[in-house]
């Protein structure tokens, strides 16, 4: 079966002005151009779709259900059409991001991807990393922020910013051992005091890569299904937890019980980062987006590290001033 957009425009303009001459003047086509459109559409179909009359037509029977689908082609090719000019023009983007960064990083990313194109069209997924790689993969989204490296081959890796770990607990428990002179590294810490995000985060992996352990390392009490409950089992008195610097300030905000301890240099962190597929073409979209990203979580860390001081032991490194965070003109086009 053989029809086209143009003859299911035709038709639909017809059963509209039910004149041949008034839709070809809707349609901008003349009368007999029309008509043969209109033919094809009904040799396509195998029967008339309407009764013609000297100034009039009505539909057929045929012709009433062909035009209910003719609606539906028609406003699913109009979806595209704009779909394809909205592409062209650069203005959307999908973008993975895992759990232990979105509620702290997206408000930032998202306010100056809209300060730089008020046209931009952000779809974003919130997943572990090994869903979001996957639809990476799939071509389901055009980018991932998580922590490096993925170890994954087909994949562009473009390292960000640094997020260092600080030792999480009650303010009563930390003041105990602020008391006691003890100076914990991560490797320190015993299996039995450690409350960690479920299997399956990457912070749980990273969490227990600096402590030296595995997950059959004792009594480990891998359970939160999220950063924000961990903080709040920890803050309760509940055992201590690494927390990521790019998530003190607000996990502090909203927990007073919660108090925060940098480790001794060097400190142990994680290397934020922003991924693509290798076979996505080389465009300026993906240093830029790396940029802006870049801003905004080094202007969170720097704020933090300037109101709490360097690590014990070594002088900061430093970081970006929250000043520098980027929401300059951004725009973006994924091809």
């Amino acid at each position: 079966m053989n029809f086209t957009l143009r003859q299911l425009t035709y038709f639909k303009a017809l059963t509209q002005h039910r004149n041949f001459g008034r839709a070809a003047e809707v349609c901008n086509v003349s009368q007999p151009a029309l008509s043969v459109q209109i033919k094809a559409l009904e040799a396509a179909m195998g029967a008339p779709l309407v009764e013609r009359r000297a100034r009039d037509v009505v539909l057929t029977g045929l012709g009433r259900q062909v035009l209910a689908r003719a609606d539906e082609v028609l406003s699913a090719a109009g979806r595209l059409d704009r779909l394809a000019r909205d592409h062209s023009g650069g203005r959307s983007l999908s973008l993975g991001v895992i759990p232990t960064l979105a509620p702290y990083l997206l408000p930032g990313v998202l306010a100056a991807l809209r300060a730089g194109d008020l046209s931009l069209t952000v779809q974003v997924r919130e997943a572990r990393t090994e869903r979001l790689l996957a639809a990476l993969q799939a071509g389901e989204l055009d980018t991932v922020i998580l922590a490096l490296p993925t170890g994954m081959r087909g994949v562009v890796e473009r390292p960000l910013f640094e997020d260092r770990f600080l030792l999480a607990g009650s303010r009563s428990r930390l003041a105990r051992m602020d008391a006691a002179g003890q100076v914990l590294r991560p490797t320190d810490l015993q299996p039995s005091q450690l409350l960690l995000l479920e299997d399956g985060h990457c912070l749980t992996d990273q969490a227990l890569e600096v402590c030296g352990m595995d997950r059959n390392s004792g009594n480990i009490n891998m359970g939160a299904s999220s950063l924000a409950t961990l903080s709040r089992l920890v803050g309760a008195g509940f055992g201590l937890t690494l927390m990521p610097e790019l998530a003190a300030a607000a996990e502090q905000a909203a927990d007073p019980d919660l108090a925060l301890r940098r480790f001794p240099a060097p400190e142990p962190a994680r290397q934020i980062g922003l991924v693509r597929r290798d076979s996505t073409p080389a465009e300026d979209w993906f240093d830029r987006l790396a940029g802006m990203i870049r801003g905004v979580g080094e202007g969170i860390v720097a704020s933090y590290r300037n109101e709490n001081g360097p690590a014990q032991g070594g002088p900061d490194d430093g970081a970006a001033d929250p000043g520098d965070q980027a929401a300059a003109s951004f725009d973006v086009s994924v091809r």
